[in-house]
């Protein structure tokens, strides 16, 4: 094998597949991580202890100097990967509240996957952002399953109805697409930030504001698995979703996403119009719209990653999880058959 051919020949690093021309970042980016965690106390002792404002201050970027060496912890485009260890809660929630946000959940909940919403919310509502003003948005066939539900003083939940069908990714109206549209309508005026989330999950602990960014795109779980398959040849080649050969970093799960309320739209509505046009041409992507979601993510980086720690398949092992944030509690036996919730690939 040549050297050209060596340098560009994938290998593990650490959890991640990067190439061995994106390794020489390794030194930058540790250099890089430490220059930010002096900075981080110098907005800290301005902030707080001098008692200077700063309302342009962006909560989500204010991370501890990094006590992780086992995962990687910044993307090739110096986006930051959060994990355990890697973020003081306390000064991003002092932040947090100076900015005043509010911030949405959405979430579907159709035919059989109605049975997982008392479990979800009554999760969210103790673990998502808790003490922070949540808007949570339930789309249902069956709204009466959440007129008990409780919910904490600084949350709200919204139930909208939606039209039952058995076969939900092949309604004309797909969760992207509704999706995009209530953005637009009316979540917009709403909320500053929105994040999507799959009914069959359980919060296991808090997710709290270190997940604010302006695109956050979380890391599927077989991605730090040593086994891990390669999922982009899954794309039919003639799908809007199918990536360029040999690009992209990282796979990440439509369980968990979000961002500023406009790059969301932005993002949704891209995914609804990719979709329409691969059933225009009598094409679906294996994954759905995590396909197309993925596509996205390709051209548009997000400027921050939850690991895997924020959706973990509770089927896999990890040394390099120490917390399991959100864990799915339906997994389906067939990834290509029945009914979608909206995020959910049927059994």
């Amino acid at each position: 094998m040549g050297t050209a051919t060596t340098i560009q020949t994938l290998r593990c690093y650490r959890w991640g597949w990067l190439t061995e021309a994106d390794s020489v970042l390794e030194n930058l980016v540790l250099v890089f991580i430490n220059v930010l965690g002096i900075l981080n106390v110098f907005v800290f002792v301005f902030t707080h202890v001098l008692g200077i404002p700063n309302s342009n201050l962006n909560s989500a970027s204010i991370l501890t100097p990094c006590r992780r060496q086992d995962v990687l912890v910044l993307t090739p485009w110096l986006a930051p990967i959060v994990w355990e260890g890697t973020f003081s809660r306390d000064i991003l929630n002092a932040q947090y509240l100076q900015r005043n946000v509010v911030t949405g959940l959405v979430t579907f909940a159709v035919e059989k996957y109605v049975q997982f919403i008392e479990g979800f919310m009554r999760s969210a509502n103790k673990y998502f952002l808790a003490g922070h003003q949540v808007n949570f948005y339930l789309f249902t066939d069956s709204p009466e399953k959440a007129s008990h539900l409780q919910m904490a003083p600084e949350n709200q939940l919204f139930v909208i109805p939606v039209q039952s069908d058995p076969r939900w990714q092949d309604s004309p109206r797909r969760p992207m697409d509704i999706l995009s549209s209530s953005i637009q309508s009316q979540f917009q005026y709403e909320v500053d930030y929105l994040y999507c989330v799959d009914i069959d999950v359980q919060l296991l602990a808090h997710i709290g504001v270190e997940i604010i960014d302006s695109l956050v795109a979380t890391i599927s779980s077989w991605q730090v698995t040593p086994q891990h398959e390669d999922r982009a040849h899954e794309t039919p080649p003639g799908s809007g979703a199918a990536p360029p050969e040999g690009q992209g970093h990282f796979h990440y799960t439509a369980s968990f996403y979000g961002g500023s309320v406009d790059q969301v739209y932005r993002l949704t509505r891209a995914c609804a119009q990719g979709e329409m046009e691969d059933r225009e041409k009598g094409i679906e992507a294996w994954w759905h719209h995590e396909s197309h979601l993925n596509r996205y993510l390709l051209q548009h980086r997000p400027t921050r990653l939850l690991s895997p720690e924020y959706y973990w398949d509770t089927e896999l092992s990890s040394s390099a999880i120490q917390v399991k944030r959100m864990c799915p509690v339906h997994r389906d036996s067939s990834r290509h058959a029945g009914t979608d919730s909206g995020h959910n690939r049927d059994s």
